[in-house]
């Protein structure tokens, strides 16, 4: 496998402002905790949702994947964002969720231990952030698991069989819906698409 092992402020330069900030297509986050971060734009530091918030205006399509309510500095960040709100960013809660990862243009993957968070993939000095380490890659068999793990979850097809239902504050799939059916192309299943033979 092809990687970048990167660690501290790495991560939010690579991950944050050379990738995310230039997708074209998509963004798809996972991530435990969500907090109001702030990032690089135009030589000031601003919101991650005004990132996001320019990205929409792009037309590229943002889901974020979260295991908690987002704090509330990030909820009013987002509810003043009438594109974001609308649906230019995606939001689905999985308590199970505890995966870190950045998939960007369905081409290239970041997957650490890093929240997202100021502390974790945000712009926090280097005394103030958390220790974190990540590897960043395009190697397509890395960013396939990552996806299909990422759509599994997303699309409610974990849902059925989860011991935590009963729990859950918002079932992405409803108690009385069918699963959601895998969409095959061309033989194609996402996890097994591109596999490498060991």
């Amino acid at each position: 496998m092809q990687a970048e092992l990167l660690q501290g402020r790495a991560l939010y330069r690579e991950v944050v402002l050379a990738k995310l900030a230039h997708a074209r297509e998509s963004v798809w986050i996972a991530t435990a905790n969500v907090k109001a971060m702030f990032v690089e734009q135009g030589g000031q530091f601003a919101p991650v949702l005004e990132l996001f918030d320019s990205l929409a205006k792009r037309g590229v399509g943002l889901r974020l994947l979260h295991a908690e309510l987002p704090s509330r500095p990030f909820r009013e960040a987002f509810d003043s964002r009438e594109r974001l709100v609308r649906g230019g960013l995606e939001l689905k809660v999985c308590p199970r969720v505890h995966f870190k990862a950045v998939v960007v243009d369905g081409a290239w993957a970041y997957v650490g231990s890093a929240n997202l968070t100021g502390a974790g993939l945000g712009a926090k000095g280097e005394d103030t952030r958390n220790f974190e380490l990540g590897f960043v890659t395009e190697d397509f068999d890395v960013i396939d698991r990552v996806t299909a793990l990422y759509q599994a979850v997303w699309s409610g097809a974990e849902c059925r069989s989860c011991r935590l239902r009963s729990i859950c504050p918002d079932p992405i799939l409803p108690a009385n819906a069918a699963p959601a059916k895998q969409r095959k192309s061309d033989g194609i299943q996402l996890g097994k698409a591109r596999r490498l033979r060991r």
